[in-house]
């Protein structure tokens, strides 16, 4: 299953992966986070991507450029955000616990 994620507003494609069967049978918020991930390794620039209630639990994001990304109830717990563009992003509702943001 292809899967895309697109930019907040205008909903062009950022960055876009196959998922495997098991991840595509999971439900939305652990399909963007795998997006995510491989999205990172791939270095995309994924400022202003939608990012809402992705699930990144102990991702490493370390210098990830985010800046004005939606991450609205996205679930972060222990995630490394050490160097993270984050200026301008919505972090509303999201869950920081143990998350390294230092």
């Amino acid at each position: 299953m292809n899967f895309q994620i697109k930019h907040r507003f205008s909903g062009a494609v950022l960055f876009e992966c196959e998922l495997s069967a098991e991840v595509a049978q999971r439900e939305y918020s652990f399909q963007i986070g795998f997006a995510v991930k491989e999205a990172l390794k791939a270095r995309a620039n994924l400022a202003n991507a939608n990012l809402t209630f992705a699930n990144l639990a102990d991702a490493n994001l370390a210098d990830a450029y985010l800046a004005d990304a939606n991450l609205a109830g996205a679930y972060l717990r222990g995630a490394n955000l050490r160097g993270a563009n984050l200026v301008g992003a919505n972090l509303a509702g999201a869950n920081l616990t143990d998350a390294y943001l230092v």
